[in-house]
């Protein structure tokens, strides 16, 4: 049972979050035209008073960069204040996360994004771990990622996690916990909520930008992470035969944060994860404010 923040903001206006609701004619229900964000928050571990953001610049810009495919100009700025009056109102006591839309907010039926209404709005719910820490089963999916040249996979669109549902629910029902998605071309990809990446002699590997993924914020913190502490990172196709032979596999997302895969199919990987278990821990530090080099990526609210 989720336990959803008291407030959210809807319609432009701060309410009650029982009473943020939208008509079964929506547009954007019946088409998936919405594009969304999610965005981590933890109280202060040393002041009471504050609560800690992680990447709220960037989540913001690529949520407007992904309004701009539903035709809607929606700022980053505009996006970054209302997410910090949100806290405000809210003052989250626990880990929580933060989920901003937009939306084809009319009620018409035709599919189209001009000339109908778009909205925006955001809720929040308390969340401690999306998945085990301790490691993940996954299988590769039979359904395949959608490509660039007919879906915009540069924005988080909503009607792309179809897809991702569908791989979701085969994978648990097929007796593993994750699925890892294919693309196209019949490269590694993603999973269904999460880049992957996986470790070859000392190497971080992790599927390009052009391998149809999503820009995943918390991929981008990894290659950075990595960068600062001296580990070779390549961006480049991934087989799926390379994950099964790999020193290390792991999942990241803002939800999932960072995830260690133990088993792809029917392959055992190896319970020793060395790089990943640095690239965790330093992220975590980040994410609680404990790391002056990368301070600026996180944004205190007073509340």
């Amino acid at each position: 049972m989720h336990q959803f923040l008291p407030i959210a903001y809807f319609q432009n206006q701060f309410i009650p979050f029982e009473n943020a609701n939208i008509s079964i004619a929506t547009h954007g229900l019946h088409y998936g035209t919405a594009a969304f964000g999610g965005m981590r928050g933890i109280p202060d571990p040393e002041n009471s008073s504050q609560v800690l953001l992680f990447r709220l610049d960037r989540h913001c810009q690529r949520l407007s960069q992904s309004a701009k495919f539903l035709n809607y100009e929606l700022p980053a700025r505009k996006i970054e204040q209302i997410i910090i009056d949100f806290v405000r109102k809210n003052k989250p006591s626990t880990s929580f996360y933060i989920r901003p839309l937009v939306y084809t907010s009319g009620l018409g039926i035709a599919p189209r994004l001009h000339k109908i209404e778009k909205d925006f709005f955001v809720y929040g719910l308390e969340m401690g771990d999306y998945l085990s820490s301790d490691g993940i089963s996954c299988r590769i999916s039979s359904w395949y990622r959608q490509e660039d040249r007919s879906f915009p996979l540069r924005g988080k669109i909503s009607a792309a996690y179809i897809t991702s549902a569908l791989a979701k629910t085969e994978a648990v029902e097929s007796g593993f916990d994750e699925a890892i998605l294919i693309n196209s071309q019949g490269k590694v990809c993603e999973a269904t909520g999460m880049n992957i990446f996986c470790v070859r002699n000392g190497k971080l590997i992790t599927p390009g930008l052009d391998q149809d993924v999503l820009e995943g914020i918390t991929r981008d913190s990894v290659l950075n992470i990595a960068e600062s502490l001296g580990i070779e990172t390549i961006e480049r196709p991934v087989d799926k035969s390379e994950l099964f032979i790999a020193d290390e596999v792991f999942l990241c997302g803002t939800a999932a944060k960072i995830i260690p895969v133990k088993q792809i199919e029917t392959f055992k990987l190896s319970e020793e994860r060395p790089i990943m278990e640095k690239l965790r821990n330093k992220l975590f530090a980040i994410t609680e404010n404990k790391d002056l080099e990368y301070k600026d990526w996180v944004y205190s609210v007073t509340i």
